[in-house]
């Protein structure tokens, strides 16, 4: 991958993060290492239920494109790469037994279009079932 690719795809985590982070999301890790693959962001989220709070971790893909060339960030999650996305999901639990209760897999979809000051971030939560 070229130098240029990779540091568009650092922005892009650096934007996601920061927007999950704003949202109220605890990023446990990035960049996390599977035998199925790599998983760009390991958050978490505290959501208030009639029982109390739950802590649900969220698995981020992140997609970031500087163009519109070849479609949308959020196209390029094929069902090969949703079938890689949930078995590295499966993997890190395994790994990481004291992360119980409930999970998902998000999708954050990142553009840094010429011309635009901001990113255009959209968060698909629960992207991949």
């Amino acid at each position: 991958m070229s130098s240029s690719r990779q540091s568009l795809g650092r922005w892009g985590e650096n934007q996601a993060a920061d927007f999950l982070a704003g949202c109220g999301y605890a990023i446990l890790e990035r960049n996390a290492r599977t035998p199925h693959g790599e998983i760009d962001l390991v958050a978490q989220q505290e959501e208030s239920g009639r029982d109390g709070s739950v802590m649900t971790t969220v698995f981020v893909e992140v997609k970031t494109r500087s163009s519109r060339a070849f479609g949308y960030p959020e196209e390029s999650i094929t069902p090969r790469k949703q079938a890689h996305l949930l078995s590295a999901a499966q993997a890190y639990l395994q790994e990481h037994p004291e992360l119980v209760g409930d999970w998902r897999i998000d999708v954050i979809a990142v553009e840094r279009l010429y011309g635009q000051r901001a990113a255009r971030i959209v968060h698909f939560e629960n992207a991949v079932t």
